[in-house]
């Protein structure tokens, strides 16, 4: 198993391979029941059991992305029915974190579809982060790749969190994305680091993936010094028109063991169900919560595709005696 223990990693000195490969595939081999057991008992040590955080994702600049990532409509090459369009307006985006915030979420995610934000395109999204931060929402963003210094500009804004997902593992990465390498993906977390910002990142699961490669993609994050404080575990959403459309879908208990997974090796981390949670059902959602996931997007859209309304996850968490984080 694990060549150390489960501590936090933020208050140990730096480890390499924590965790290997082997190791978290040996995890997501175990029977189910045992596997559940020793997630919900990791979970139930470090965190509220019953506590679910709320986030909610805009999009505050929509498509004609220049990448290639084969899961995503926003790339201009794939003919899709997501339209480009323009930057938000400042009002646009205070109006929807107000409404966000009125709904119960504590923090507001703001996701624009670039390669990486000029120097020119910054300037207002640091005006947004001032103002979501002022209504006393927790703040986060994910724009792209950063360059040097453009992290702690958004930390000087008021940024809490930075978003940016390896997506996969690295053996798997190459089928997936062509433009950036991973080793970019891993720079920009590292700038995020180094300016004071927490990290939000994660991946994507049912795209095609071995079992093996989901466990390398949650060896990659544990191993991370210190590992995300936010771990977004996404389930592919098929859109017509992009290279993934029409891949097997993933066996949805296979799911739930990646996110009992990812709380067994990162036992601190908001575990969070984001993009796919629409086709999972009351019941698989239930079992992740169970597993260890405790944090959702919430709201109607995630980005450019469907989510869960509000009034179906309050239904929900009724049902299962959840309640909001800070509630």
């Amino acid at each position: 198993m694990p060549t150390t223990t489960d501590a936090d990693p933020a208050a140990a000195p730096a480890r390499l391979q924590r965790w290997s490969v082997d190791s978290v595939d040996a995890l997501l081999a175990l029977p189910m029941n045992d596997l559940l057991h020793r997630a919900h008992g990791v979970h139930r040590a470090h965190h509220d059991p019953n506590a679910v955080q709320l986030s909610t994702l805009l999009s505050i600049k929509t498509g004609g992305c220049p990448e290639d990532c084969g899961y995503c409509p926003q790339a201009a090459r794939y003919h899709t029915d997501v339209a480009s369009e323009d930057l938000l307006a400042l009002d646009a985006v205070v109006a929807a974190a107000t409404a966000a915030k009125a709904a119960g979420a504590t923090r507001f995610c703001m996701g624009a579809a670039w390669r990486g934000p000029r120097e020119r395109e910054l300037e207002p999204v640091l005006a947004m982060v001032r103002e979501v931060k002022a209504l006393g929402l927790e703040t986060c963003a994910t724009l792209g790749m950063l360059k040097d210094g453009q992290a702690e500009r958004l930390r000087g804004a008021g940024l809490d969190y930075y978003n940016h997902n390896l997506d996969t593992a690295p053996e798997f990465y190459g089928q997936i994305v062509g433009t950036r390498a991973y080793r970019d993906r891993l720079d920009t977390l590292e700038r995020v680091r180094e300016a004071g910002i927490s990290v939000c990142c994660g991946g994507i699961v049912g795209m095609g993936e071995s079992r093996r490669e989901r466990a390398g993609l949650i060896a990659q994050l544990a191993n991370l010094d210190p590992y995300p404080e936010s771990v977004p575990i996404n389930n592919l959403v098929q859109v017509e028109g992009t290279p993934l459309f029409g891949t097997a879908s993933l066996d949805p208990l296979e799911f739930v063991r990646t996110i009992a997974a990812a709380r067994i090796t990162m036992p601190r981390a908001m575990v969070r169900l984001s993009a796919g949670r629409q086709e999972m059902g009351d019941g698989i959602q239930a079992l992740c919560f169970h597993a260890g996931a405790n944090s959702i997007f919430y709201g109607e859209k995630l980005l450019t595709t469907g989510n869960p309304d509000v009034l179906a996850d309050t239904q929900l968490f009724e049902r299962l005696g959840l309640h909001c984080a800070g509630a």
